[in-house]
């Protein structure tokens, strides 16, 4: 046996392939991602006729509130522990999550999202504790598997996957109390968008490299350095600004020099010399509007009349956060059932659909005499997106196919 068949690697993609139980319960980002894409399709499907009120939904919380909860820490959370039960083991060279556990801890995510949307009949106080026990139940279980493995390295994974679930805490406390729930929803929002840049300025260059790789094309991607750690700490104090107070002069500067200094890191990654494999180009794509999403959010902030503060959220919350998701989902599923890293058609129309979804919504906030009808053509768009996605990915999730 040879030195790298005792690799972490190695030894996660030998026990998922020594599972014999249900294929959706052998590694996380199969009931999770299969969860995220239904949550995606049927939660902004209800969206805009919840938003006019020609229907009404048992919750206690408004519809705004219940919109912006429900992708952030519904969809998003979802995506995240999809993303990081099956990266763990392979960081660590543990176990995969599987079985009975990966089970629970699906069923409540799931409960999460029954107690939230009928908060209203189970009260305000049941529906926070079955819905902040899912990711407080994650991040000590993320924690675990990162200290037992001594992976120091991703420890500061650990400490945000926490920081998300004291948000959600602080989303139901701060609802509760003011009947709305601006700063931890903003605190939320800022916490993924760390991940993204956290997670992405790591493994957009790694699968870059891999790509110019195998094509031979020239100069590889930089790998992350010192230069990337001080672009997220910047990153990291303009977002906790934001937060704070999402306006004024202080928090403007901050934005715009953090855009800048992640429009760098990803000068850095070759995009363009990858522009040919979809798969690589959304990744840099999602990277892309996360930096952009700083310059909108200071534009907003230094001149809030000229430009929406909807701007700046939902660049990071459709654009980034949307894409991103959807091209780590689609790309991890690809990878861990053994299929080629190949964008199909449906994979492709699926991001561009995204996308679009994104500038209807970004259109909203520019002509708000037009905003039912863009909402609608957002709705829809981010809704077929994710059909497509079920529709190709879904056979995929919970068939046995591969090493996952």
């Amino acid at each position: 046996m040879s030195a790298a068949d005792h690799s972490p690697v190695h030894r996660s993609a030998n026990a998922s392939r020594a599972w014999r139980g249900a294929p959706l319960l052998s590694r996380g980002f199969r009931p999770f991602f299969l969860g995220a894409g239904v949550w995606a399709l049927v939660g902004i499907a209800l969206w805009p006729a919840v938003f006019s009120g020609a229907i009404t939904i048992p919750t206690a919380f408004s519809t705004v509130d219940w919109h912006a909860h429900e992708m952030i820490f519904g969809y998003g959370g979802a995506v995240v522990a999809g993303f990081l039960l099956t990266a763990i083991p392979n960081w660590t060279g543990r176990l995969p999550v599987a079985g009975m556990l990966l089970a629970a801890l699906a069923a409540l995510w799931v409960a999460g999202r029954i107690a939230v949307f009928a908060s209203a009949p189970i009260g305000r106080g049941g529906a926070a504790v079955v819905d902040v026990g899912f990711l407080v139940v994650f991040a000590a279980l993320v924690a675990r598997e990162v200290v037992a493995g001594k992976n120091w390295r991703n420890l500061k994974v650990a400490l945000v996957v926490l920081a998300l679930a004291l948000a959600n805490v602080a989303f139901h406390v701060e609802d509760a109390r003011e009947g709305m729930a601006e700063f931890s929803i903003r605190a939320a929002l800022g916490i993924i968008v760390m991940l993204i840049l956290l997670i992405g300025g790591r493994v957009i260059p790694s699968f870059t490299g891999n790509w110019m790789a195998r094509m031979g094309a020239g100069a590889r991607p930089l790998p992350f350095g010192r230069p990337d750690s001080a672009a997220l700490a910047l990153s990291g104090i303009a977002l906790l600004a934001w937060v704070i107070e999402p306006q004024g002069v202080v928090v403007g500067v901050l934005a715009f020099a953090a855009g800048a200094a992640n429009l760098w890191r990803l000068s850095r990654w070759r995009g363009f010399a990858a522009r040919r494999d979809a798969l690589v180009l959304v990744l840099h794509a999602g990277f892309l509007l996360a930096s952009l999403g700083f310059f909108a959010a200071g534009a907003s902030a230094l001149a809030p009349a000229r430009v929406p503060y909807a701007v700046g959220v939902h660049t990071w919350a459709i654009g980034a956060i949307g894409i991103m998701t959807l091209a780590m989902m689609t790309r991890a599923t690809l990878g861990h059932t053994g299929r080629a890293l190949l964008a199909s058609r449906a994979t492709i129309f699926a991001y561009l659909c995204v996308g679009l979804a994104f500038v209807g919504r970004l259109a909203m906030a520019f002509f708000p005499d037009q905003a039912l009808p863009l909402m609608h053509l957002a709705a829809c768009a981010w809704g077929i997106g994710f059909a497509a996605f079920l529709f190709a990915y879904g056979p995929m999730l919970t068939r046995r196919s591969g090493p996952g």
